[in-house]
């Protein structure tokens, strides 16, 4: 079966006349939107028609950007050296200040609109776009001026957008020594997943050791990164980074107090777990990290590419024959990009085509039940993009803690079904791979987000050198592990190999992994109460992301985010899992 994706629905390659006629006309949009907005936001005069005009305006060129940086970006991502790609990206980039100008105009000048409520009434467009008028009303405050801003757009394109390019080129082009061979990054860290004891520690330490060779120039580009990020959300009037982020995610700090009250009294839990786990793989004193995703049992749970789709594709149709003929069709039609090789960028991820009503998913596929359940997971991004596909671009941008929901929802699916199913020797294994999952969502999420909130108040005062970010990272896990892991042997170079940390828009991108596998398990207890009246529910709120923030989003299925009790009720359900386990 084909394990690379085609993009020919985006565009045939980088020379045809499309990708040059779209290109053209995207300069053309540009100049047009920046004449409305010159021309028509120097008064609230008409304000209904102006509206109107610029939402339109603004869909239309937003689709055809995006069309020509993700293919240039999906491109690049598989194939690092792909230069072609690289100069796509950076030629769509460069329009960013324009359009960073055309934005802030028009936040500015809706700040300024005294009957933001008749209007919206006035109109069905705008009346569909209430949410996205009414927040961009709400965060104009955080504006600077225009030069301060077009400055701002173009400076990021040397700055942090440079930044994540190279550390995407460094960890992609890093091949490191094992035994006779040099081997992609991305090959090497699989091998945690190996049977062989041996395997998996000496890969450990060989990952640890290549990281040597370009610690420095990550962490020029993590300190290049963060310090810009503070500088901006400083000059803003955000109390800090963590605040901007939350502002951009549409939750407020008592969701997030909520849901990290619940997790830290749900952490002795898991070091339980882990604590077992180090037995049964022969360890004294708690599990090293290379032996975190050691395999246990004796079932063989291997996959080809082929057996993952059927395990996925018919456990998602138990669940829903919609989602099961959604998975089906992107794999039937090389939505997925899953061989490893060399050049291409770690981890996985999927990417919502809202202009062609598509996704594509890019994975490291080596045939492990973990590498089946991160497919299993990019493919609910998938879905939720198919949920959001009726709604227009401009609604279809959903903050980032509910990013997480339909994914980990499709994980908790795929486990559940195959349990269901299981002898109890690959029950033992089932269940520990999504424990496994668990705890990586909940406890190494929260040691990356204690590592980030340490980074930032020391990042304020002076560059973090290469030996502080490793004692950051290692303390980080220290806390959130406890005794569960071996603190001999922890991952100290965990900030250079997860690519988040090198997004300037995706500062604490850790906690809506913990908030939406905990919203998805509570949605799941749903699902089990509600049977089949859950489903037209289920697809209904993730239509709404787009147009809610994070409360109202739950408020759909009668949660209260601020309740430490929900987020209690579903580290619950792991907890119980974890009990299985233990009695396995």
């Amino acid at each position: 079966m084909n394990m690379r994706w085609n993009l020919d629905k985006l565009y045939t390659s980088f020379e045809c006349d499309e990708i040059k006629n779209d290109f053209q006309l995207v300069e053309q949009l540009i100049n047009k939107a920046t004449n409305f907005v010159n021309e028509n936001f120097t008064s609230t005069d008409n304000a209904k028609e102006k509206l109107q005009k610029y939402i339109e305006l603004n869909i239309t060129l937003e689709e055809l950007v995006d069309r020509l940086y993700s293919y240039g970006y999906l491109a690049y991502s598989v194939d690092t050296k792909n230069d072609v790609a690289l100069k796509q990206m950076e030629k769509v980039e460069s329009y960013i200040p324009k359009i960073t100008i055309i934005e802030v105009k028009f936040k500015k000048w809706i700040s300024e609109l005294n009957n933001i409520d008749e209007l919206i009434n006035s109109s069905e467009l705008l009346k569909e776009h209430e949410f996205v008028i009414r927040n961009h009303k709400a965060k104009a405050k955080y504006l600077l001026s225009d030069k301060e801003e077009e400055l701002i757009a173009q400076m990021q394109n040397t700055g942090s957008n440079a930044w994540a390019k190279l550390q995407d080129s460094v960890t992609s082009s890093l091949l490191v020594e094992y035994e006779d061979e040099k081997l992609p990054l991305t090959v090497i860290r699989n091998y945690a997943y190996d049977e062989s004891p041996e395997k998996r520690k000496k890969a450990y330490e060989a990952e640890l050791k290549a990281y040597k060779k370009i610690d420095k120039s990550s962490a020029a580009c993590l300190n290049g990164i963060k310090g810009e990020v503070i500088t901006i959300a400083k000059k803003r009037g955000y109390e800090s980074p963590l605040e901007m982020t939350l502002v951009d995610s549409r939750m407020d700090k008592k969701t997030l107090d909520a849901m990290m009250t619940a997790i830290k009294e749900y952490l002795p839990y898991f070091h339980k777990y882990l604590q077992k786990k180090a037995q049964m793989v022969g360890h004294e004193n708690g599990l090293p990290f290379y032996d975190l995703f050691a395999p246990v049992g004796k079932v063989n749970m291997k996959y080809t590419f082929e057996e993952a789709k059927d395990f996925i594709v018919s456990n998602f149709t138990s669940f829903s024959e919609k989602l099961g003929s959604f998975a089906n069709h992107a794999f039937e039609n090389n939505w997925i990009d899953a061989e490893p090789r060399e050049g291409k960028i770690g981890g996985a991820y999927c990417s919502n085509l809202h202009v062609i009503k598509e996704s594509r998913i890019m994975a490291n596929f080596s045939g492990s039940l973990n590498d089946v359940t991160t497919l299993a997971h990019e493919l609910g991004h998938g879905y939720h993009g198919d949920c959001l596909k009726e709604q227009t671009s401009f609604n279809s941008h959903y903050p980032m803690p509910i990013a997480e929901t339909a994914s980990i929802f499709c994980e908790t699916i795929v486990m559940n079904a195959a349990l269901k199913n299981a002898t109890d020797e690959e029950a033992l294994v089932i269940l520990e791979t999504d424990i496994m999952g668990s705890n990586q969502t909940i406890v190494d999420i929260y040691s990356r987000y204690l590592f980030e909130t340490e980074l930032f108040e020391r990042r304020k005062h002076s560059s973090v050198s290469v030996d502080e970010l490793k004692e950051i990272m290692t303390n980080a896990q220290k806390e959130a592990y406890g005794d569960g892991l071996n603190h001999n042997f922890l991952h100290p170079y965990m900030w250079a190999c997860k690519p988040h940390y090198y997004y300037f828009d995706a500062n604490f991108y850790n906690f809506p992994y913990a908030f939406g596998l905990l919203f998805a398990k509570g949605l799941y207890a749903k699902y089990l109460e509600l049977g089949d009246d859950f489903l037209p529910k289920y697809d209904e709120l993730l239509a709404a992301t787009g147009k809610n923030n994070v409360k109202d989003v739950l408020a759909i299925m009668a949660i209260d985010s601020h309740d430490v009790n929900f987020w209690k009720s579903s580290l619950e359900i792991i907890k119980e899992d974890i009990e299985k386990f233990l009695a396995l």
